[in-house]
């Protein structure tokens, strides 16, 4: 079982950067492919980005450019840095993990945190 925390949401103003931080247990992190969600309200859950175990990083056209995914495996610790923000970016973000690491598979979720991106 792996249980997943995420950290670092909070309001900014549109231009503005956050860097979300999810922190994983479990010894197998490193072998998991890492995800980023995200979810407005009233809206389905969208991916945002993706960091395979070997590093390789998937974006939404939506945030390539602005977005980087990073992971630090000794730390067992997923990043989003997000720069250059913009008010449709705000959302509920949750981090996933997927032990097998095949497009759309995702064993396990956060609870998520809360970007607000407004003036």
């Amino acid at each position: 079982q792996v249980q997943l925390v995420e950290s670092g949401g909070g309001l900014v103003q549109p231009g503005g950067s956050l860097r979300l931080s999810c922190a994983a247990s479990g010894r197998t992190f490193s072998s998991y492919a890492m995800g980023w969600f995200r979810q407005a309200p009233g809206k389905e859950r969208d991916f945002v980005a993706r960091i395979s175990w070997s590093g390789a990083s998937y974006y939404a056209d939506s945030v390539e450019g602005r977005f980087a995914i990073s992971r630090d495996n000794a730390r067992n610790t997923v990043y989003l840095q997000m720069n250059s923000l913009e008010p449709e970016d705000t959302a509920t973000y949750y981090c996933a993990a997927s032990r097998t690491g095949l497009p759309g598979t995702w064993d396990y979720w956060g609870q998520g945190t809360q970007v607000t991106v407004s003036s």
